[in-house]
């Protein structure tokens, strides 16, 4: 891979060059949790700063776990399904799951569209949307004969709530039989972001999180037309001692369920 200049990323879609470091340091550890070598390459082939981003953790590669986890659940009974990635950013699931007979859709906005098609493989299974998330036509590339399984990594807590739920709804409406996976962020994270900045080193703020949610909210989510079932996923337990430690206590215990990060899976009736 030729190295290709990211600087010019910044809001949100900056936010896929931390998530794809964080990955990828992950990955290239001796006991890493995560097997992503499409990773490691495509943040060595990028021209950016990552120090900027302050200390790396755990946090996202578990995260990417649950989200191939579920994919890999439901690709083994759709295994020509379509899974569509909705702000895709510079993840490289396509690589840990791809059972050789899906399609996928990788939808974002074009600037980081370009560096996914200058810098990480090509396949005639993987297709691009160069467009937001929001402007539901994406939906018209969608081949949902052989099902439809849709992911929202790290989307949704950069929306407002409004916006999520008629993003969520149009989906049901229009896929039904298919699923949807998104994770989000608890109440007091959003309210300092929006407040005071939530800030991972001196020279990088993340952008404001408006949109907040947890497993408490589900009766909200099960309202929408379309919507059959609603359930959390797990977290892995982690690498470590004190990660896996509190990763038990926060299921084990319901008076923290508002306090959690849920990754939510939404099957459509």
């Amino acid at each position: 891979m030729s190295v290709i200049d990211a600087r010019h990323l910044d809001g949100v879609s900056e936010t896929a060059l931390l998530t794809l470091h964080q990955r990828a340091t992950e990955a290239a550890r001796p006991d890493g949790i995560i097997d992503d070598p499409v990773a490691i390459a495509l943040r060595d082939a990028l021209d950016y700063d990552y120090q900027d981003f302050g200390r790396t953790h755990q946090a996202t590669a578990l995260r990417a776990l649950v989200f191939d986890e579920v994919t890999r659940d439901y690709l083994a009974a759709h295994p020509r399904a379509t899974v569509v990635a909705l702000a895709e950013g510079l993840q490289t699931s396509f690589w840990r799951v791809d059972n050789g007979e899906m399609t996928w859709l990788s939808v974002d906005l074009e600037p980081i569209m370009a560096l996914r098609q200058q810098l990480l493989p090509t396949s005639d299974r993987l297709g691009q949307c160069a467009q937001s998330a929001l402007d539901h036509s994406w939906m018209d590339a969608v081949d949902a004969s052989g099902g439809v399984v849709i992911t929202a990594e790290g989307l949704f807590q950069y929306l407002t709530e409004d916006v999520v739920f008629d993003l969520v709804a149009a989906c049901a409406e229009r896929f039904p039989q298919g699923q949807l996976v998104f994770d989000s962020v608890p109440w007091f994270l959003s309210e300092y972001s929006q407040r005071r900045g939530f800030r991972l080193s001196a020279n990088y703020t993340v952008p404001p999180m408006p949109f907040w949610f947890t497993a408490r909210q589900y009766p909200r989510l099960q309202s929408i037309p379309g919507i059959r079932a609603v359930r959390e996923l797990r977290y892995p337990a982690g690498r470590g001692k004190l990660v896996p430690w509190v990763t038990r206590q926060s299921y084990r215990l319901s008076g923290l369920a508002r306090f959690r990060a849920p990754v939510t899976l939404v099957e459509f009736s």
